[in-house]
Order: C-alpha cells, then structure tokens, then sequence
C-alpha cells in the first residue's frame, strides 16, 4: 500500500497500528513521499476504530535520521508556506495541532514513539509530538537544524523545554549536539530506555496493556485534556475535566469500568 513505510494491526487482539519508516539504507531519512504516507497512514489508524494505540518505529539502525539531504539540496524556499500547508483549519480541534507535523497530540489514540536508533531533525520532532518516547541503548538523538544553518523548526522551540526544561533545550538546539540514550533518559528526552534486542517487545507488551485493559474512550479524553493544558489555567482545566466527568460517568465504558472490577473479569471496553 505505500512505498515508504508499513502498517500491521499487532497485539493481542490486533489493537495495535504499528508504523514503520520504511527506508533502513537511509536511516529512514524524510522524503515528501515518506512525509504524506505518513500523515496518510496516522490518519487512517485514528479512523480505524479496531485500534487503540499507535506504534512508531524505523526499520534497521535508525529511527529517522530527518530530511533526506537530497531533498534538502533541492528545496525551494517557498516550500515552508506552499498551498497544501495553508489549508483551513479545522476548528472543531485545536490550531496548534494541526500543523505539517505536529498532528499526532490531535490523533485520538496514544502514539508511542520505539526509538530504536538515530532520531535527528524530523525524526526528532516526530519523537517529541509523541505522547511517549521508549528508546533502544542504540537511540542517538539531535536536533541538527543548527548544524545545517536552519533554526528551531516546527514549533520544537515550544515543544523541547517543555519536555527537557529550558537549559537543557537550549542545549540542545544551539549546539545540534549527539546526545546518547543514556543522558536523553537523564534530562527527560525519553521516557523509557531499553535493551535494543528488547525494545519493541517491551513497547508492544506496554501498548498490549493500554489497548487490553484501559477504556480506549479514557484515553481519547485524557489526550485531549493533556494537550490542552499547556494553553489552560488551573481553574480551566479543572473545569474541563468537571465537564468530561460528567460525560464519561454516563458512558457504557465506566460502567464496564465498574463491571469489570466488581466481578473481577477481564474488561471489555467498547469506547462509547
């Protein structure tokens, strides 16, 4: 179905879109053909209402390794403002995440991001808009935008203090610097290191835990509320979540929830 990466339904119960870039010669390096499978393939796992979690991976050594530099070499200035990224939001959902590659914090279900080698530029800023980061001890990280006389791309200005605090980002950003898998889990990068031959099965046996046992409908609502925090006072987050609490106490998930627990079975969550 695409050129550049693939998808398998995995798990359990085939609960889990797992997406692979697909170009391991390059470290899977961006293309814009790699770009839009992308963005198609995200796509079509948030409307596929069988899965409940979102896996992101490379295949080979690297995770990715950003733009592919030929395409770089080639890039025409206007292409940051080009048409197809000017489109008309969306305004049932929230501006800042709609952006050309910030989408995933507007994705409905978890994308947990299996870095399983070299995460630089893109491949970074993918890592970041995940909602979690498991690296393999081979994960190298680097923002590289520096290095190649560009600046803080795709909103990773905003995004990386919030994840390593200010010191650490600014680290990172002016320097471009390496930073290995065991210093990224130090300052916050990542959130989980693991041995490379062990890092997808914990990470799928992790997504196999969400998708199993946890009301996929409580995890839309909890993304949402996350990813509207940064833009909230306490007051308004508390009354969000008073508005969402109401909602859920109603939904077939919570009475499952309660179900489930009282007559001590596996639950069987729908989602409504």
């Amino acid at each position: 179905m695409y050129e550049q990466l693939n998808i398998t339904k995995t798990g359990i119960n085939h609960r889990i879109g797992l997406v692979t870039l697909n170009r391991p010669d390059k470290l899977n390096a961006l293309t814009k053909v790699m770009e839009a499978e992308l963005h198609d393939a995200m796509d079509s796992l948030n409307r596929d209402e069988e899965i409940r979690v979102v896996v992101l991976t490379g295949a080979g050594k690297g995770f990715c390794a950003g733009m592919d530099i030929s395409e770089l070499e080639v890039l025409p200035p206007g292409d940051i403002r080009a048409e197809q990224w000017m489109r008309p939001f969306d305004m049932n959902r929230r501006a800042d995440y709609q952006t050309r590659y910030g989408y995933f914090p507007a994705m409905h279900k978890p994308v947990i991001a299996a870095i399983n080698g070299a995460a630089a530029g893109l491949g970074l800023v993918f890592a970041l808009y995940s909602d979690m980061r498991f690296a393999s001890t081979k994960a190298v990280f680097s923002t590289a935008f520096s290095r190649r006389g560009l600046i803080a791309e795709h909103g990773i200005a905003w995004l990386l203090p919030r994840i390593v605090g200010p010191g650490h980002a600014a680290d990172l950003l002016y320097s471009a610097r390496k930073v290995l898998a065991d210093e990224a889990l130090r300052i916050g990068l990542i959130d989980r290191l693991v041995d490379a031959d062990a890092l997808m099965e914990m990470t799928l046996a992790y997504a196999d835990e969400l998708a199993e046992h946890v009301s996929p409908r409580s995890m839309q609502v909890i993304k949402r509320q996350l990813a509207e925090q940064p833009f909230q006072s306490l007051a308004q987050a508390t009354q969000m979540a008073n508005v969402e609490m109401f909602d859920s106490i109603q939904s077939d998930d919570f009475a499952e929830g309660v179900a489930h627990f009282v007559e001590r079975r596996p639950p069987r969550f729908t989602g409504r």
